[in-house]
């Protein structure tokens, strides 16, 4: 589904009232909600909103548990890391407590991170299937998400949830979530605003597949929604 906004601002009070409702409906069904995040500048203020006195006491946080879509090669109080922006912006403001917090140990060699990573996915679910509650996405302008880049051999994982990866267009290595654990997901919200995402938002919604070139294109679901704002979907044949 695509879910269509005049300005960012709209897009991002849309989403969270998604997440609201996604919290909500996961507590009152599973009795609880398993949250991914996106890391990036655009959820930021997403997460700045949910904190907010606006929203704060919307959803029973005691219930809430926090992982990361993916996360860079650094250590958790260096100023790239996702988990360090969503401690400041999320985290801290609510008082989540630290058992509900699942981040990436990047103290590890990256490949060791995934292992444990994973290993600690499996184990929070227990005996079910690991399946989020909801993901969060976001879209670069190359139209990676998560930490699946362009012709990276990530993109072609079939069995693994969490993989270490060397991105060389970054120069870094990355852990990340795998198609087949997001696309395992209850719902998928991806969040894309600003017109240097036109081209890659046109090329995952409407072109040609081509998963190399346009990794998003992995990600299905039966209930995957797009949030974006007029100037991201301009490109899409549908959308006047």
């Amino acid at each position: 589904m695509i879910r269509l906004f005049d300005t960012p601002e709209l897009l991002i009070d849309g989403l969270a009232d998604f997440v609201v409702q996604t919290a909500t409906e996961a507590i009152r069904d599973r009795g609880k909600f398993n949250f991914a995040l996106s890391g990036g500048s655009s959820p930021k203020r997403l997460y700045e909103i949910l904190a907010s006195e606006r929203y704060s006491d919307k959803i029973d946080w005691t219930k809430v548990y926090f992982f990361f879509g993916d996360e860079r090669n650094v250590p958790s109080d260096h100023p790239d890391s996702n988990y360090l922006m969503v401690k400041r912006a999320l985290f801290d403001p609510l008082k989540i407590t630290i058992a509900h917090q699942f981040p990436i140990d990047t103290s590890l060699s990256p490949a060791q991170a995934a292992y444990d990573y994973e290993r600690a996915i499996k184990k929070h679910f227990g005996r079910e299937t690991p399946r989020f509650d909801l993901i969060l996405l976001g879209l670069g302008d190359n139209s990676h998400t998560a930490s699946l880049f362009p012709h990276t051999t990530v993109l072609h994982e079939k069995t693994a949830l969490i993989k270490d990866v060397y991105v060389p267009e970054v120069n870094m290595y990355r852990i990340t979530f795998t198609a087949p654990l997001i696309n395992a997901c209850h719902a998928i919200a991806f969040l894309v605003y600003g017109a240097s995402k036109a081209e890659a938002v046109h090329h995952i919604i409407q072109g040609d597949r081509n998963i190399e070139s346009y990794p998003a294109q992995l990600i299905v679901s039966e209930n995957l929604n797009w949030f974006i704002d007029r100037e991201a979907g301009k490109k899409i044949k549908s959308i006047k």
